[in-house]
């Protein structure tokens, strides 16, 4: 899911042109979407942001793979370490092409990715699963919310930018593998489709929390959020882009088929 096809994004929305003569007019007319990383970067503001929002990827990428090395001890099964061990490696990849790309742009990695620490470990903090199928669904979702967000700001990316943030997105097999195994052991047993769907709606406020304090706490991310905005980001532009990844999350909860549950079942 991207905000590219929707009304009033940055993608959509010319910025205001500071010059109206030679290569300056040209570009200052242009959507920051519609640019390369090197005609895009030359607005400091916009450079911090993407330095942020590389910098939050990375460190999450890392978490991640730290999380699901965790989980495969957990596995029940020989075939389940091996597999969340694949997804894993596959996240350590991601990150190391965000760190390359931070390091190319002239960022050092750990400073790029040091003020997103507190915030991605307290959310792992406050969500530690209990059990194996608690923490599938964590990843499953947890990791949904977070590309759906980084989609919606992809939007407004220059197109080196945007092509690196797709691709690190891409999914590493999270989805088919949770459904699978969180239908199956519903299945087995219909209580734990109560328990699951509590703690799905607990990690949805907590990672949505997560991102909403990360969007306000970095100036130049929030404003690039909404396309440019001088004095901040619009609270009501954000609001809508929240709603949609809420509207997702559902869809992925009925997949899981925990989309009905409010309680555990008596």
């Amino acid at each position: 899911m991207t905000s590219s096809d929707k009304p009033g994004t940055a993608a959509d929305a010319p910025t205001e042109t500071a010059a109206t003569d030679g290569n300056a007019g040209t570009a200052a007319a242009t959507p920051v979407a519609a640019r390369d990383w090197e005609s895009a970067a030359a607005d400091p503001q916009y450079r911090a942001a993407v330095v942020d929002l590389l910098g939050a990827l990375a460190y999450g990428e890392l978490a991640a793979f730290e999380r699901l090395a965790e989980d495969a001890k957990l596995a029940p099964t020989l075939a389940d370490k091996a597999e969340l061990a694949k997804m894993a490696s596959a996240e350590f990849h991601h990150f190391e092409r965000l760190r390359d790309r931070l390091a190319e742009i002239g960022e050092e990695p750990t400073g790029a990715m040091e003020p997103f620490v507190a915030a991605y470990d307290g959310f792992h903090k406050q969500t530690d699963p209990s059990d194996w199928l608690e923490g599938i669904v964590k990843a499953y979702v947890g990791d949904s919310i977070a590309s759906d967000f980084y989609r919606e700001v992809a939007a407004r990316l220059d197109t080196d930018t945007r092509e690196l943030v797709l691709a690190v997105l891409d999914d590493t097999g999270h989805a088919g593998f949770a459904v699978e195994k969180v239908r199956a052991a519903i299945d087995a047993d219909p209580r734990v489709g109560g328990r699951l769907a509590l703690w799905a709606r607990r990690l949805m406020g907590e990672a949505l929390s997560q991102s909403q304090r990360v969007v306000a706490d970095r100036d130049a991310l929030s404003t690039m959020l909404v396309g440019g905005v001088a004095d901040g980001f619009d609270l009501a532009e954000v609001g809508k882009m929240f709603s949609r990844i809420t509207e997702a999350h559902t869809k992925r909860m009925a997949a899981l088929g925990l989309g009905a549950r409010t309680k555990p079942p008596r």
